[in-house]
């Protein structure tokens, strides 16, 4: 799987926050939260990997969302076709960002944060404002952990291939 460039999902029932990755550069280049048919257009469009943040049992019982979420991780990696796909776990991203398997979103947040550098203005540098917007701006609701994926499966590619 070519893994210089690739598309991180946090898969939905309806709706997925979607972004591509440059793993060259380390960051993410476009982004968004669109309906989920729209996402499959998308994937077709950019011919890249797919990684999905995938769902993991955790010994609870599950309802009709969580099943509609998985089935539409498996359309998206089909998608994917010869571009291949991957999946990711939301224990491995906490682990891999903060250590903890008990981190919540606004840890896994602020990791994300600290790893990218202060470009832009304001208060969150990273994030900038709309006058200096940084490297993160834009960044809202499920595109945290969509990076997430990207991030941890990023870090994941230069391990296994011997870089930093």
């Amino acid at each position: 799987m070519n893994k210089r460039q690739f598309i991180a999902i946090d898969p939905g029932t309806t709706q997925s926050a979607w972004l591509l990755y440059s793993v060259e550069h380390g960051r993410p280049f476009e982004m968004g939260i669109e309906d989920n048919d729209r996402v499959l257009a998308q994937i077709r469009k950019f011919r890249l990997p797919v990684v999905c943040e995938m769902i993991q049992a955790m010994g609870m019982p599950v309802g009709r969302t969580t099943f509609e979420t998985v089935f539409w991780i498996g359309r998206f990696c089909e998608a994917a076709g010869d571009a291949g796909h991957d999946r990711v776990y939301r224990m491995d991203i906490k682990m891999h960002l903060c250590n903890n398997t008990r981190a919540k979103d606004n840890n896994i947040r602020q990791a994300l944060i600290d790893r990218f550098p202060a470009t832009g203005g304001g208060k969150t540098p990273q994030i900038g404002t709309k006058a200096q917007p940084g490297i993160l701006y834009g960044f809202k609701s499920h595109l945290w952990a969509a990076l997430g994926v990207a991030v941890t499966y990023s870090d994941r590619c230069n391990e296994a291939s011997g870089a930093n």
